[in-house]
């Protein structure tokens, strides 16, 4: 298990350590509506099903059941509700109330949204995460959302300074924020090893001003470590291919992209202009 804490904006910091509450109505899910499971914001773990989502009018994703030992209740400090929060890692997701009436099974968990990941397979259990740079955060996506195992994305901007940075002031390369990505991966089919190695085949990883065409700090090629173990490995795959520009750097706050700027490829029917998949020989490193 991998805590993400060093990684959480400060939004979603503040609900699942500090027990706060986004505003109603103000969370992408809750009126989200497709097949999938929810995961624990802090540890990946599958917490709730879609199949279990409904619409309560309350301003929160509700769910009226939670997957099997995944989630704990304990009582609210204000004495008055019961507290919801991750089973493994003890991050606060909101709270249940019960003999509302709502569905058959009379239960609501309100849930805030920045608790939670979403990602579109019905059954996964458990989830690991990645976060990684190589240029164009488009094409990044697009390569990564083909890798079976990969469950989910986000492109965001990372390893800067700026709270809260703007697409127009990363591109002015002064923010220290480089263009990324968050991969949720399940670990069943898909190792960080390979995720690694697969990294190392959508971009060159020798370049050192940017990727392809698109020239500047904030098109660099760094992979963003959580801990030892992916560091290790991150590591080991550089010392198969160095001399490489590719960076290895310990997780910061990812800030997510604006809208328009998640799946790009996807909305658009476009396809990747600097980035192509290239198979790499890994058994032995290159001279």
């Amino acid at each position: 298990m991998k805590l993400k804490k060093s990684s959480l904006p400060p939004a979603v910091f503040n609900i699942v350590t500090e027990c706060g509450t986004e505003p109603p109505f103000s969370g992408e899910y809750n009126d989200y509506d497709q097949p999938g499971s929810y995961l624990c914001r802090q540890c990946g773990l599958a917490l709730f099903r879609a199949q279990n989502k409904f619409h309560s009018g309350c301003g929160w994703p509700s769910f009226d059941a939670e997957i099997p030992n995944a989630v704990q209740r304990r009582n609210d400090p204000d004495g008055r509700r019961i507290e919801i929060v991750c089973a493994r890692c003890q991050a606060h997701l909101g709270h249940v109330f019960q003999g509302e009436n709502f569905t058959a099974k009379n239960i609501r968990h309100c849930v805030n949204s920045l608790s939670v990941d979403f990602v579109p397979d019905a059954t996964v259990t458990d989830t690991e995460e990645a976060i990684f740079a190589a240029g164009c955060f488009w094409g990044v996506e697009y390569y990564f959302k083909k890798l079976p195992g990969v469950l989910q994305s986000f492109v965001g901007y990372t390893g800067g300074q700026k709270n809260a940075p703007a697409y127009q002031e990363v591109c002015q390369g002064d923010t220290g924020h480089v263009e990324a990505i968050r991969v949720i991966y399940d670990p069943k089919k898909l190792n960080y090893e390979d995720l690694v190695k697969y990294f190392f085949e959508i971009h060159d990883p020798t370049q050192k001003n940017g990727q392809g065409p698109d020239i500047g700090p904030q098109y660099l090629s760094v992979i963003f470590y959580y801990d030892d173990a992916q560091k290790n490995t991150a590591e080991k795959i550089v010392h198969l291919i160095e001399p490489v520009a590719t960076k290895i750097l310990p997780v910061s706050i990812f800030w997510p992209a604006e809208n328009y700027h998640q799946d790009y490829y996807a909305k658009t029917g476009k396809t990747p202009y600097c980035h192509r998949h290239q198979k790499r020989v890994w058994s032995a490193r290159r001279r």
